[in-house]
């Protein structure tokens, strides 16, 4: 099979996408019950978005023909579990670019959301209570930013104008930026205790699972925030129930663990805690920076051309 007769498995109709190369075979599929073509000839599968791993894998067994599977994601958990299914030489791309505007929005308002007390005005607004008061604001507060990559960075570049008094940054490795050093993960026990507010953006791999365990939550400052935009996998739920119901540590989750998180289960009602349902990247920005990429990435497979963004290859 050559690229210029490859079929493409999309999750929006290719006519909704500018730029796609007319030498491709474009087929329509967002997760539904019947697949849109022969699992077999595909070539180039981008993923359907936010609708789970059981979805995300369910045709990899098949696809014996695929060259490129395209997540619309900055994460590629719900998906590498089932890498070991496809041929060798397979490349993971995942969506670099496509929601570090919408992940770090969000970043700043659920941080500026906890310090400033708004859910309890909303609570005082559904009861007609004036909640006057003296909040937190995050100028002078001092910040860490655990995973620096693309989405980290972009926290940080809205970070800037809040007057913060220190921005740390955490990776898996060391090095050095414009901005300056990028920590790597084992200096973590050295500047939880310094930070104010602690940011999850980090990926869900082997070395980040319940990363946020026990003693990294009794590692962090009394009162300070964590912020978790990265994914639920990350924190040890248990532990940080501990914590917020002490009262000692504060949380605003974008994710959480388990995800959806269930009708009754305790950190819905925990003190100091803050939950929107993973909306990091589901905003207006979204669509027109996924066609954006997938038609620059389909450019190049019809070219021949390297893609972008390949973060694991089948071996």
């Amino acid at each position: 099979m050559t690229a210029t007769t490859a079929d493409v498995w999309l999750p929006f109709p290719a006519e909704e996408i500018d730029g796609l190369p007319d030498t491709l075979n474009y087929l329509f599929w967002d997760g539904g019950t019947d697949y849109p073509g022969n699992s077999a000839d595909c070539a180039y599968y981008v993923v359907p978005y936010m609708k789970g791993p059981e979805i995300a894998q369910a045709p990899l067994a098949a696809m014996s023909g695929v060259q490129v599977v395209q997540t619309l994601s900055a994460g590629i958990d719900h998906v590498e579990p089932g890498l070991p299914l496809l041929p060798s030489g397979v490349r993971l791309c995942n969506a670099k670019g496509v929601h570090e505007a919408s992940t770090a929005e969000l970043t700043l308002a659920l941080i500026l959301a906890s310090l400033r007390g708004f859910p309890g005005f909303v609570q005082g607004q559904d009861k007609e209570e004036w909640r006057s008061g003296f909040y937190p604001a995050l100028a002078d507060k001092s910040v860490l930013i655990v995973g620096y990559g693309s989405i980290g960075s972009a926290i940080e570049d809205r970070l800037a104008p809040f007057e913060c008094a220190r921005v740390a940054r955490v990776a898996r490795s060391a090095r050095t930026t414009a901005r300056g050093l990028v920590h790597a993960l084992d200096d973590l026990p050295a500047l939880l205790p310094e930070a104010d507010v602690v940011i999850l953006s980090t990926p869900l791999n082997a070395s980040t699972q319940r990363l946020v365990g026990a003693d990294f939550l009794a590692a962090m400052r009394d009162g300070a925030l964590l912020v978790n935009v990265a994914r639920g996998g990350v924190v040890d739920t248990k532990a940080l129930l501990s914590e917020l119901e002490s009262g000692r540590l504060r949380a605003a989750l974008d994710v959480t663990d388990p995800e959806p998180l269930p009708q009754g289960h305790p950190l819905w009602h925990a003190p100091n805690v803050l939950i929107t349902p993973h909306v990091g990247g589901s905003t207006s920005a979204f669509e027109p920076r996924a066609k954006r990429l997938l038609a620059e990435q389909l450019t190049r497979f019809a070219a021949g051309e390297p893609v972008r963004n390949v973060v694991a290859t089948t071996g």
